[in-house]
């Protein structure tokens, strides 16, 4: 076996080498992080810390929004993702995910201080943004417009979370809050492990080692624990026959090292708790040479509970009347699944900044980790009367679920910025950054069983499964993913000045390496072809049935065999590498023209590769890991990317226009054809791996005006042609929708979007009131050829994930004393195609939801405040809807919280 090993052991090195080219060179790359200059507000506290972005903002030489830390918590927002849904054209799905423009998460990029880092979602490459506290950060930079210092592939836009760097003095902060939410009264709960509140499991429901040690000695090919094979292996070990009886007792001593008490109950929920603790100081001249020396530290625990009831169905005819629906469960759907889930999410985060500032010179290094934990116990029970599962035919099936999943971001910073002031290179800028991180997820057990319930009459019996039924009864799974990505880089800076002119030029290098690893293994029960077991005979004791075999005399009294459920391709590696360099020129000229543009190059190589790693047999090593399935599995495209923008400023306003060429690449998870359930949409979704990029013209104008009362306003034009761009469509297989991806043969987006801040009274009711807010008006449209058109309805339509409007809006007021402060924020996205449909169906559209939010703090002391928010005033539940008809409901919950902070 050890040949086997070391072979998987290297395997990603042996991947990454067959693309990369022999550069040993190591060259570091990073695009300028901007700071934003502190700004004391001497008025409203809003208004103040609208306007230091603001000026940032009129600085940029392309299209970008600002959103400092103040205007973060003036709307209450926990995290990155909650906040970036008040940018202009922004919108949030699944409180993870950012659409910018109404395109879908493809098309944005996310960058942690100006480094790509690695995401911990096990579904897709795109950082679930909602693992960035908000009290980390400093400033979310979104760049709409793209120039060359960025890496290419951008689609939407470019997100910078700028963390906070040291204090201009020592700071110490305490918070503390509570919440609640109005679908938290009642959910299920089942026994985890003693970690389970710092979202770590303690080895409770891990594989055990007796599993694994079985699956390296019981080979057939591939690892094998089924009966027929250990008596095989065991008579071939030994030199001498074995039983049937001894092969079926090491299977049952395999099913018994497992852990088996997952057993639901159905409990009050607690409220939700936080706090979080920040401490920074700052000290000059510390080591006799001038310069200053600081730390901060902050560290946040977040432990929220949230329950939701909703379904999924399958229209059964594309000739359905709307009106008649609703009428029953199963009225107008061919089948239905109605699932009931409680959710625990445990949110761990803690950074520490170091920071050296001397003469021009900034260093910085900081560490960062990020935990987000969620464990899930659901139950969802699905009909289909064409294979006699309703309520009316007396069965449906029963799927009880626990799933216990750590999400964890790891990430390592050092960061330069030096203003070279010797006389033979004076006026030199040269910043750097180096950026080691590692994303990892483990589902260290989850168990699906799946079950009938017998109904007489209408009304529920008892639960029961049997080996007659076949399929997958008990599955437990076990996941493991590792993303590495290290990635580094460089800018290099120097101005001219002239007599009526100057110019920066400026060129930089841009480096990522980039390896992930996924492994699942499945195991499933088999029981008896003539065995049936009565699970449960009430409700409460069917939430139980996770915990049926906790006895070992069950297992030993029961006709079972536990198998390894192991296709033959369920596992991926994956290695990407790009070098990239840019050069650029920023000119202004005349002192009210700016002329801004450049190239960039980039050298994009990738493999990604479906196997399994419990496959020993040679030939399916050969088959799935040979050299030509690795060449077939690369991709390798080197192209240059241009860019131009030209701005005209006033004092009081300013005219941009801007182009530049960009590519949007697959996620590494679409191209290899391995199968999973994409939490998000809530469908079995399949990769494809002839899924090619999209290639990008992206124009942009806005105008900006700008008035001495600090109020603002701007409204600007976008349109993006799209090459080949990635589309979802729903297929249907066994009753069921399957996600598929493929390359459409075009598309474009244009619109238009508007932002302001306008202050209404300086002086109602002891204080000032404004409003800021923005508006995006967009429509797309992609189009299929009729030769690919397959089983697809529409062959134009919009873009998948594009809502034809965005709207936020904030009315705002600030006591004149400073001791009042409050908001009602409101949200709104236009319906957006979720999947494409097929087979005369139309496309499923997710729904407009309209939120509402209101924040109130209160500041009794300088140091000291407490916040009130409610969420989702006007409680709307997600939905999708296909031929006009419900396909996909969930419920949304309204929360209350009460925070409270405390300086020194």
């Amino acid at each position: 076996m050890k040949p086997i090993k070391v072979f998987k052991t290297n395997l990603i090195t042996i991947s990454l080498l067959s693309l990369l080219s022999p550069l040993s060179a190591s060259v570091m790359a990073e695009e300028t992080a901007q700071e934003i200059e502190e700004v004391v507000a001497v008025g409203s506290r809003l208004k103040g810390s609208a306007s230091a972005v603001i000026e940032e903002r009129k600085n940029q030489a392309f299209v970008a929004d600002i959103m400092g830390s103040e205007q973060i918590s003036r709307t209450g927002d926990s995290d990155a993702a909650s906040a970036l849904r008040r940018v202009t054209g922004l919108s949030l799905v699944n409180d993870k995910f950012i659409y910018v423009r109404g395109l879908g998460e493809r098309y944005s990029s996310v960058r942690l201080n100006g480094a790509q880092v690695p995401s911990p979602d096990l579904t897709r490459n795109v950082i679930p943004l909602d693992i960035f506290p908000s009290s980390i950060i400093e400033s979310l930079a979104v760049q709409k417009a793209y120039s060359p210092d960025m890496p290419a592939a951008f689609g939407g836009g470019d997100v910078n979370i700028r963390t906070k760097s040291i204090p201009n003095d020592r700071v110490i902060k305490i918070e503390v809050g509570v919440a609640h939410k109005n679908t938290n009264d009642k959910g299920f709960v089942y026994n985890g492990s003693d970690d389970d509140w710092m979202g770590e499991d303690d080895g409770l429901r891990a594989m055990p080692q007796a599993m694994t040690d079985a699956l390296n000695r019981y080979v057939n090919g591939v690892s094998d624990i089924s009966v027929l094979n250990i008596r095989s292996v065991e008579s071939k070990l030994r030199g001498t026959d074995i039983s049937q009886d001894d092969a079926i007792a090491i299977n049952k001593t395999l099913t018994k090292s497992l852990h088996r008490d997952f057993g639901m109950v159905e409990k009050s929920l607690d409220p939700d708790v936080g706090g979080k603790l920040v401490y920074g100081d700052r000290f000059d001249d510390v080591f006799g040479f001038g310069g200053s020396l600081g730390f901060l530290f902050s560290a946040a625990y977040d432990h929220e509970w949230s329950h939701s009831k909703g379904y999924t169905a399958v229209l059964s005819s594309t000739e359905v009347n709307p009106d008649d629906c609703g009428k029953s469960d199963l009225e107008c759907y061919s089948s239905r699944n109605d699932k009931e889930s409680t959710k625990k999410n445990v949110k761990l985060n803690t950074s520490l900044n170091l920071g050296y500032k001397l003469d021009g010179h900034d260093l910085n290094a900081s560490y960062m980790t990020l935990k987000d934990t969620e464990d899930e116990a659901s139950i969802s029970l699905y009909q289909e009367p064409s294979k006699s599962l309703s309520i009316a035919a007396g069965e449906i099936q029963r799927k009880n679920l626990t799933s216990f999943e750590e999400r964890e971001l790891e990430v390592v910073q050092f960061r330069g910025t030096h203003n070279i002031e010797y006389d033979f290179i004076k006026g030199v800028g040269f910043d750097w950054q180096y950026t080691d991180s590692t994303a990892t997820t483990n589902i260290p057990s989850e168990l699906e069983i799946t079950a009938r319930d017998r109904y007489t009459d209408g009304v529920y019996t008892e639960t029961y499964t049997s080996g007659a039924l076949g399929g997958d009864p008990f599955l437990y799974r076990f996941v493991d993913m590792e993303d590495q990505v290290e990635n580094y880089g460089w800018n290099l800076s120097k101005a001219f000045y002239f007599d009526s002119s100057e110019v920066e030029i400026k060129g930089g290098g841009y480096f990522v390496d980039k390896t992930r690893e996924y492994r699942t293994d499945f195991f499933k029960y088999r029981f008896g072809p003539s065995e049936e077991l009565t699970l449960a005979t009430n409700r409460n004791e069917a939430l139980g049935i996770g915990s049926y075999f906790r006895d070992d005399t069950r297992v030993d009294n029961t006709d079972i065999e536990i198998q390894f459920q192991e296709p033959t391709a369920d596992d991926y590696i994956a290695a990407q590498k790009i070098d990239a360099y840019y050069g650029s020129f920023d000119y202004v000229f005349a002192n009210d023209w700016r002329l801004s543009g450049g190239l960039r190059y980039e050298d994009f190589r990738q493999v990604a590769l479906a196997y399994s790693r419990s496959a020993f047999d040679p030939a399916l090593l050969q088959d799935k890991l040979s050299a030509e399935a690795i060449q077939e599995a690369t991709v390798m495209q080197d192209d240059t990317f241009g860019s131009l923008s030209m701005t005209y400023s006033q004092p009081t306003y300013q005219v941009r226009a801007g182009w530049g060429q960009t590519i949007v690449r697959p996620d590494l998870r679409e191209l290899t054809p391995v199968q999973y359930q994409d939490p998000l949409t809530d469908y079995r979704t399949l990769g494809n791996p002839t899924l090619e990029s999209s290639n990008l013209d992206n124009f942009d104008v806005r105008v900006e005006f700008y008035f001495e009362s600090g109020d603002n306003f701007s409204v600007g034009a976008f349109y993006k042609d799209i090459d080949k761009p990635i589309e979802a469509q729903l297929n249907e297989r066994d009753g069921r929708f399957t996600l598929e991806f493929e390359n459409a043969d075009s598309a474009y987006v244009y619109g238009v979007e508007a932002e302001w801040l306008v202050e209404l009274s300086s002086d109602f009711l002891g204080g000032a009131f404004f409003t800021s807010g923005n508006l995006t008006v967009s429509d797309s449209e992609v189009e299929i050829l009729e030769s690919a058109r397959g089983d697809l309805t529409n062959l134009k339509r919009r873009m998948t994930g594009h809502s034809e409007y965005v709207a936020n809006l904030q009315l705002n007021y600030d006591s004149h004393d400073g001791n009042h402060q409050a908001s009602v924020i409101y949200n709104v996205f236009g319906d957006r195609i979720l999947a494409a449909g097929v087979n005369g169906f139309d496309d499923a559209y997710e729904q407009p939801i309209n939120s509402l939010d209101l924040v109130y703090s209160y500041y009794p002391t300088f140091s000291t405040t407490v916040t009130f928010k409610v969420k989702n005033l006007l409680d709307q539940d997600f939905e999708v809807e296909q031929n006009d008809v419900l396909i996909r409901q969930k419920e949304t919950a309204q929360q209350v919280s009460l925070d409270f902070a405390i300086e020194f």
